[in-house]
């Protein structure tokens, strides 16, 4: 099948960033009494903003997650991304590929604040091929697994989502993607990321691939 549009989640999709800003909040966590593995964090909030999990941070911390904290917690993940950050291996190639053989109808939906998104864009080149076409779950009513980001990337291309391609990595992302009505394309490196293949194939994702340099074949 031949798409209209591909729409591109950016955390784990085109940068390796989950496990940078997993342990800048596993250790904040930590100072305010809340003791996670790596593992333990990453099960929790993997997917997911942060600010959608306020309860659950007040009830295990017994303080207010409040807007301080919340910037916090932002510049200090900023700065390990800015430190740390680099791209999914063969990211950067598939998506200059894709971009040309789509004429630039390609997008990028995210969970993650536009700061968040922009600051990795920008980190390991791929923003030229995003500017303009960059949405944030921040910026819509309700953020994965609801579709709406999805939804807004679609619109604002002038496409319906079913039309689309929703390449994603986690269960969270592949939920908002198929809620859209999107054909999910789950990356699973190695087989099994932070997702497992058979975590994806049954929640419905068919195409499942290990390599960001199988992507533009997969896709025409």
């Amino acid at each position: 099948m031949k798409y209209e549009a591909v729409l591109f989640d950016c955390d784990g999709v085109l940068v390796d960033s989950e496990g940078i800003t997993n342990e800048v909040l596993r250790v904040m966590l930590k100072e305010r009494g809340w003791s996670l593995s790596s593992h333990e964090c990453m099960d929790i909030f993997l997917g997911r903003a942060v600010k959608d999990l306020q309860a659950r941070i007040e009830h295990h911390t017994a303080q207010p997650l409040t807007q301080e904290w919340m910037q916090q917690f932002r510049d200090r993940r900023d700065q390990a991304l800015q430190a740390e950050l680099v791209a999914i291996p063969n990211a950067v190639q598939a998506v200059q590929q894709i971009h040309g053989d789509y004429g630039a109808r390609i997008a990028c939906a995210s969970g993650a604040d536009r700061g968040k998104v922009e600051l990795q864009l920008n980190k390991v080149g791929l923003m030229t091929f995003f500017e303009g076409r960059i949405f944030s779950g921040h910026e819509v009513p309700r953020s994965k697994p609801h579709p709406d980001v999805y939804l807004a990337a679609a619109a604002a291309l002038g496409l319906a989502a079913s039309a689309c391609a929703v390449v994603e990595d986690t269960i969270t992302g592949a939920r908002a993607g198929l809620a859209a009505g999107a054909t999910v394309l789950g990356y699973c490196p190695s087989g099994a990321g932070y997702s497992t293949a058979q975590q994806l194939r049954e929640l419905g994702v068919q195409q499942i691939f290990t390599d960001m340099a199988h992507l533009p074949a997969m896709l025409n």
